[in-house]
């Protein structure tokens, strides 16, 4: 996992949606959460609705969010920019869905999986690195987004983010040959 403390990549990704550049100093001066996500994943297919609110609820507390897709699309078409605004629209994602097509800030960030989170503080410093919560596919386990909500409010209240992090659990970054 990601050191703690370490400082946001630096990033200049498309949006899928809008087709607008979004850059990582677009997230300097805010709480922000950083989600490597895809199409595909049954592990991020589980959290979808719930990504969408969870993003409506950082942008009611002035948190930025992004995700991002640095999947290979020629093995998995699935999570072609194409199918990811499609997949944008669907769940009404109320952030960036942002493509990266040479897989450098995947490796920048050292994301491993989808779902993959992580969570900076104002100043670009890395504060969580983790799971959305303990929920998987076809488990009881409810979905509620505690330990990235619990990071996200700890920084947006102005204490300290627990160190008690649990590593994200999902699909590998289908990563090119």
């Amino acid at each position: 996992m990601r050191e703690l403390g370490s400082p946001l990549p630096r990033f200049a990704l498309p949006d899928v949606v809008s087709g607008e550049q979004v850059v990582s100093d677009d997230l300097l001066g805010h709480v922000s959460v950083v989600a490597f996500i895809c199409n595909h994943c049954p592990f991020v297919i589980h959290l979808k609705q719930h990504l969408a609110q969870f993003g409506e609820h950082c942008a009611s507390l002035g948190v930025k969010m992004i995700a991002i897709s640095s999947n290979d699309v020629t093995t998995h078409p699935a999570d072609s920019p194409e199918n990811m605004a499609k997949d944008a629209e669907r769940f009404h994602y109320p952030f960036a869905y942002l493509y990266d097509e040479s897989q450098d800030v995947a490796r920048a960030f050292d994301a491993a999986c989808t779902p993959d989170f992580f969570v900076f503080d104002a100043d670009g410093s890395l504060a969580y690195r983790g799971q959305f919560d303990a929920s998987r596919p076809g488990k009881p386990t409810p979905v509620t987004g505690a330990d990235l909500r619990a990071a996200v409010e700890a920084l947006v209240e102005g204490r300290p983010v627990s160190s008690v992090q649990h590593p994200s659990i999902g699909c590998n970054i289908k990563w090119r040959s």
